[in-house]
């Protein structure tokens, strides 16, 4: 099937997991989706990469020293110019935790957090474009950001990445919109604020194809992961919400049980 184009500008290239406990990570999301955790780069301060089939799908690191574990995935949109990119993060409202970094002859990073809170990377590609495949079983295959701060997220990432937000559903119950280019959806943002405690921050879900989400969120259990979301039919795939055993959130897309019946 065609894949989405990672290297359209705003498109979500790239996820990247951050753990306390970087052997347990490797060996859990291997077990569980076959990813292969290849060698850590001393160059690049252990950072590593998960491959599925050869095709890279996914980075890791630790925590950094001295700073308080952070467990997390992250998600990194593609630029043209992350240096012009930072500077609209800064005008319209976020904070830049990374400046513009280049990362050998692989390309040049850097890292937000928007007005609603949530973390956000940049990626300027040079050799490196991200990630190789997305849409196929075992593979980071949608990006979601999930905001308190509906409309303030939206306009954020129109000004900083070029995003033209396409609503799916503005009832009040139920707000939605998605990045889409000619062909694809590539990214979507949910208003959380009728389901999400106060004070509960923004943040981006990483969702993970998978052929059965029953199956796949039982063996991340096995694994020591926990439920956060128990499986259910949507109008979007049967979903779940787990975390790995650091406490790293991730989500879980699989075909509706009324489908695959």
């Amino acid at each position: 099937m065609p894949q989405p184009d990672t290297t359209t500008p705003g498109a979500p290239c790239w996820v990247q997991l951050t753990s306390s406990d970087v052997d347990r990570s490797r060996d859990f999301y291997s077990r569980l989706f076959g990813w292969v955790a290849e060698e850590p780069s001393p160059e690049f301060g252990g950072y590593f990469m998960f491959t599925k089939d050869g095709a890279a799908i996914a980075g890791g690191m630790g925590t950094i020293p001295g700073e308080a574990p952070s467990d997390t995935w992250s998600v990194y949109l593609s630029t043209d110019d992350a240096g012009k990119t930072t500077e609209l993060a800064a005008e319209h409202g976020g904070q830049v935790l990374v400046p513009p970094m280049t990362v050998g002859d692989l390309g040049t990073m850097a890292f937000y957090v928007d007005p609603s809170g949530a973390a956000i990377g940049a990626w300027q590609r040079d050799r490196f474009a991200g990630q190789d495949v997305i849409g196929e079983s075992g593979t980071p295959s949608w990006f979601e950001l999930h905001t308190t701060r509906y409309e303030p997220a939206l306009a954020f990432y129109r000004d900083v990445f070029g995003w033209d937000p396409q609503p799916v559903s503005d009832e009040p119950a139920f707000r939605y919109s998605v990045l889409r280019n000619e062909v694809d959806m590539l990214a979507g943002v949910m208003d959380a604020t009728d389901y999400w405690p106060e004070g509960e921050a923004s943040r981006w879900a990483v969702y993970v194809k998978v052929e059965d989400t029953d199956a796949a969120l039982a063996r991340a259990v096995e694994l020591g992961g926990t439920i956060v979301d128990a499986a259910q039919d949507t109008p979007y795939g049967r979903l779940a919400t787990a975390t790995d055993p650091t406490g790293a959130v991730f989500k879980l897309l699989g075909t509706n049980l009324a489908a695959a019946g």
